[in-house]
């Protein structure tokens, strides 16, 4: 009896301090969100207690929005899920002394950043090859991606193949630099408006340029096949037909690299790419769409509201997803992801933007999310390690303002450091 009522007590106290814990909390938060960079926006914010499971706060949770970037947090769960610890970087079966390879999105052959060679080094060790590349249903943009964009580092072509992130590199500091060096007859040393003829592989850098560009470059069978044959020394046959045989699977680098580079750098390319990997471990025809649509009807068939979800990077304006949504994903992660392995790979945020150093001497880091923003949008989702060490999983997204987004940043993080201080 004594036990049983020592357990009452507990029992009676813990619930209490939840009740003035989430009291506090939306006393905070109430305050936060009547400030005046958001009075005028559209905001949305889900606060829930990651151990308990326990919603916190909660405004607009279940209201559809604009996510941008945030949208690499459902393509992060979605690698997680289908993609093995390295990812798969080529399919492959041998008939008739001739070796037969078709890709499966991984997009880190010849990366300038991943610098992967794994592929590139077993294939040199192989005789004749035979390339197949009609394996993929996939346009080369997005659907609601924005045309203008075709010549920026951020929109480059989707493939079955991707070479050099399917960039072109280029600097002109000292010497004209061009890499791959493939491209390099096709680039003039002129200011122009644009980086790239719009339907054409010509390029352009001013010749005063201090930075060094990433130029999308239009991809195609020939140019795939001759930038493969250059780095491989050999010639290779381009094939309009796989062999009825079993195929194979060669696995290159860890995907937990990739997914780090993904969500510190916002890479959209790496996004698009990872969904078309994922495709290539339920399917010999690859395709965005298909990775969604499994995980729709699987790991996301349990969402408390139904995403509009058509690309891996948030490029498009099409995506609707509620904060509620991006919660019950961060909260899967957690359930399913060791927490060193979880903030290993999920980036900081503060006190403004990522940071690979942590930049608040008040505080020790304490915010590790994911940004998305468009023009006159910002969200951010993730999770706050409190002061009092509990571990918060939130989503906070502002649509529709028309203040500079560096005033409506500073007031999420003020309100975010307020969780930290107060919960």
């Amino acid at each position: 009896m004594q036990i049983t009522f020592k357990y009452l007590k507990y029992s009676i106290l813990t619930s209490l301090f939840l009740v003035i814990g989430c009291s506090s909390v939306k006393k905070t938060l109430n305050t936060q969100l009547q400030k005046d960079p958001l009075k005028n926006s559209f905001h949305g914010l889900v606060v829930v207690d990651a151990h308990s499971q326990k919603t916190l706060y909660d405004q607009n949770g279940d209201r559809y929005f604009l996510p941008a970037s945030n949208t690499k947090v459902v393509t992060f769960y979605t690698g997680v899920k289908m993609l093995p610890k390295n990812i798969p970087t080529l399919k492959y079966a041998v008939s008739n002394d001739t070796l037969f390879i078709e890709g499966t999105g991984d997009p880190s052959w010849l990366h300038p950043h991943l610098k992967d060679s794994t592929a590139i080094q077993w294939l040199k060790k192989q005789g004749t090859i035979a390339l197949y590349l009609n394996n993929i249903e996939e346009d080369r943009y997005g659907p609601g991606w924005a045309w203008e964009d075709y010549d920026t580092y951020f929109s480059p072509e989707r493939g079955s193949l991707p070479l050099y992130a399917n960039v072109v590199t280029l600097s002109a500091v000292d010497s004209l630099q061009v890499s791959p060096s493939y491209f390099a007859e096709s680039v003039s040393l002129q200011k122009k408006p644009k980086s790239r003829v719009e339907f054409s592989n010509q390029f352009f850098i001013d010749p005063k340029e201090q930075d060094t560009l990433e130029v999308p470059y239009i991809t195609d069978k020939n140019i795939t096949k001759a930038l493969l044959e250059t780095v491989l020394e050999k010639e290779i046959v381009l094939v309009d037909h796989f062999p009825d045989t079993p195929k194979q699977t060669l696995y290159g680098m860890e995907t937990d690299s990739i997914y780090k580079q993904m969500l510190y750098k916002s890479d959209n390319f790496l996004a698009e790419q990872l969904l078309i990997a994922a495709s290539s471990t339920i399917s010999d025809t690859l395709g965005t769409k298909r990775a969604m649509d499994y995980m729709l009807e699987h790991d996301y068939s349990d969402l408390s509201q139904k995403p509009r979800w058509v690309d891996g990077s948030g490029l498009s304006r099409y995506n609707l997803f509620t904060p509620r949504s991006f919660v019950e994903i961060l909260q899967k992660l957690h359930n399913e992801m060791p927490e060193e392995r979880l903030f290993g790979i999920f980036p900081m945020w503060g006190p403004s933007s990522t940071v690979k150093e942590w930049e608040d001497p008040t505080t020790e880091p304490f915010l590790f999310a994911k940004s998305g923003s468009f023009g006159n949008n910002y969200n951010l989702s993730g999770y706050v390690k409190t002061k009092s060490g509990k571990l918060l999983i939130f989503s906070f997204m502002n649509n529709h303002f028309r203040i500079p987004s560096s005033e409506v940043r500073k007031t999420m993080y003020e309100t975010l450091k307020e969780l930290y201080l107060t919960y």
